[in-house]
């Protein structure tokens, strides 16, 4: 019941057919009977279509396909020909059942996302006890045991010393990711080692997991340009073959001389072929499928205008920490001038303030700093901090905002120039007008990060590095890269600004960025990629959002622009069986039958050319 309940405009159509068969084997012994039982086949199977048709037409004034189908059965009916109007009935119930199946087809990947995380959990009570908990019941801070071979109920922090876990679901890469001890844990990926342990970090609603399926689940209701064009075009165009038909009819009978019935079933005929279903189905299962193919790519768009847009980028401007890098810088050098003691209380203490990414390095290798209370510190933004003790003014930060109090720092400049040359980032110290300390970090290149440089060279696409970095470190990750530009000493204040300047030179531009300081930016960009494991406000200010890989970049470029093909093939396509029909119908070589079937046939194929980009690669 629950299937058959699921199905119902398949059960009507399958009803439909059966009555058809009924009446055709009782035509030639009771012709009366069959036109009852061709007539019952007419309503039931156009109930669905003549609902919809309705609907559109009085809730929404707008008119639609369904409503020329059902005339176009009516008027066949009317003079006679309740078989060929069943069979219309019939055929245009089947496209539409078999369009919302590959329409269905299309959406499969978000509700697979869905089903994904399991519906309970293990969690440990106060004596070590272990209790199934339903997932949702779960609150931060619980302590959670996951299996081999099971998936993670939900965001949290591994408690275990090791970890192995497939996280494809999320990031498309079939690749087992290593987990240590506190390392983060993603809701739905499987644990592939041993048994681990867990503790929860969010509430069940504010999983990745979660923010990834709504974020695709209302990306389907964004629709493409040509989508929303082709669905405003409808009402037009219907009103026209509407207006069309009664006109077609009078000149087939007053100019040509047909018979009245013949030029009537002639304008219904018509009436069938002419009707836009496959033009409008051109459009909308080709966005659908683009974007649940990118979603299980480990790419999230935010609506079919988007995919839209991607292929038309010419440029990608890339923030550097956390995007073209791993976003977890580490001190691999430091030089200390002053008392080592001091001055490392002094940097745990005003770095305890942010959660940046230096900060948390800093913090790392000052562990043994103690923490001040006596202090006043105040955080600079895209600068560093000013602190004050004991009425003496100490700054930490980038070199320029150093320099602005301290005016000598020639003796280590080769050396600071030694290392800003190897792609290290400096922290300096200073207390009034001396330099005290330097830290030297270093954060790894993410290694999809070179590939993704080069497949977007591959597609002729310009690539620009906009950082708050000095040049020297900027310029050493860019020609490791091989970027083609770079702005570096950028101020989060100024990305804006500069991000103008650079469409301006390159046309439609793409930002990519992961933190606050990024969010302005995206919002300004044509297209914006905020990577997954960012901020929150990142990834709402993005139009997508990428599960870590660079490479998802070019891949979604790519898919823009086969998607815009596969459009454009189908309202060729659709505008070419639209005129061979109605040509055909002109010259009688087609009957209302025979119309429907390469009406409709088309509409089933360019629904069908739609859903390849659900195998895009």
């Amino acid at each position: 019941m629950t299937w058959i309940k699921g199905h119902i405009r398949l059960m009507e159509t399958l009803i439909c057919l059966l009555l058809i068969l009924v009446g055709l084997l009782l035509l030639k012994g009771n012709a009366g009977l069959a036109s009852v039982f061709f007539i019952i086949a007419f309503l039931i199977g156009g109930y669905e279509s003549a609902k919809e048709g309705l609907h559109g037409l009085f809730a929404e004034k707008h008119l639609t396909v369904d409503v020329l189908m059902i005339l176009a059965a009516v008027g066949a009916g009317s003079i006679g020909y309740w078989l060929e109007g069943a069979l219309l009935i019939f055929i245009f119930s089947l496209s539409s059942t078999l369009e919302e199946m590959a329409m269905e087809k299309s959406k499969n990947a978000i509700s697979a996302l869905m089903n994904l995380t399991p519906d309970t959990a293990r969690r440990f009570r106060e004596d070590g006890s272990i209790e199934e908990i339903e997932t949702k019941a779960l609150k931060i801070g619980d302590k959670l045991q996951v299996r081999k071979g099971e998936s993670v109920p939900i965001d949290g922090k591994l408690q275990s010393d090791f970890g192995q876990f497939d996280e494809s679901m999320v990031t498309g890469e079939s690749v087992t990711v290593e987990k240590t001890y506190e390392d983060s844990l993603i809701g739905g990926t499987i644990n592939e080692g041993q048994t681990i342990e867990m503790i929860v970090t969010v509430e069940n609603g504010d999983t990745l997991f979660a923010k990834i399926v709504n974020l695709v689940a209302s990306a389907q209701t964004q629709k493409s340009r040509t989508t929303t064009f082709i669905e405003n075009l409808e009402d037009h165009y219907v009103k026209a073959v509407l207006l069309l038909v009664p006109i077609f009819i009078l000149f087939c009978h007053l100019a040509l001389a047909w018979p009245w019935l013949d030029a009537f079933y002639r304008g219904m005929v018509l009436l069938t072929v002419a009707s836009p279903c496959a033009l409008i189905a051109s459009s909308t299962p080709a966005s659908l499928s683009a974007i649940s193919r990118a979603a299980r790519k480990g790419l999230v768009i935010k609506g079919g205008d988007i995919v839209d847009k991607m292929g038309d980028i010419k440029a990608v401007v890339m923030d550097k920490t956390g995007t073209l890098t791993q976003g977890k810088p580490s001190v691999v050098d430091s030089y200390y001038i002053g008392d080592k003691s001091d001055i490392d209380a002094i940097v745990k203490t005003a770095e305890e303030m942010s959660t940046h990414p230096i900060s948390q390095a800093l913090l790392d290798y000052v562990t043994e700093g103690k923490q001040l209370s006596t202090i006043q510190a105040e955080e600079i933004s895209g600068k560093g901090f000013i602190v004050t003790s004991n009425g003496q003014e100490w700054r930490i930060g980038k070199k320029s905002f150093i320099l602005e109090r301290v005016t000598h720092i020639e003796p280590i400049e080769s050396e600071i120039e030694t290392l800003e040359s190897q792609g290290k980032t400096l922290i300096f110290v200073s207390r009034e007008d001396d330099l005290m300390a330097y830290y030297a970090l270093l954060d790894d290149i993410k290694e999809e990060s070179l590939k993704a440089i080069k497949m977007l060279h591959a597609l002729d696409i310009k690539t620009v590095m906009l950082t708050g970095d000095q040049e020297r470190t900027a310029y050493y990750v860019a020609k490791k890269l091989g970027i083609d530009e770079v702005v570096a000493n950028c101020m989060p204040q100024d990305k804006v600004t500069n991000l103008a300047k650079i469409k301006e030179r390159y046309g439609f531009v793409a930002m990519v960025g992961d933190g606050i300081n990024d969010a302005p930016a995206l919002a300004q960009a044509d297209v914006s990629y905020a990577i997954g494991s960012g901020t929150d406000i990142a990834m709402e200010s993005a139009d997508s959002v990428i599960m870590e890989d660079l490479t998802r970049i070019p891949f979604s470029i790519k898919l823009s622009k086969k998607m815009k093909r596969i459009v454009k093939q189908n309202i060729i396509f659709a505008f070419s069986v639209i005129s061979l029909l109605i040509l055909a119908n002109v010259f009688q070589v087609v009957n209302l039958p025979l119309g429907v079937v390469g009406h409709e046939g088309s509409t089933i194929l360019v629904i069908l050319n739609g859903l390849r980009l659900l195998s895009f690669k």
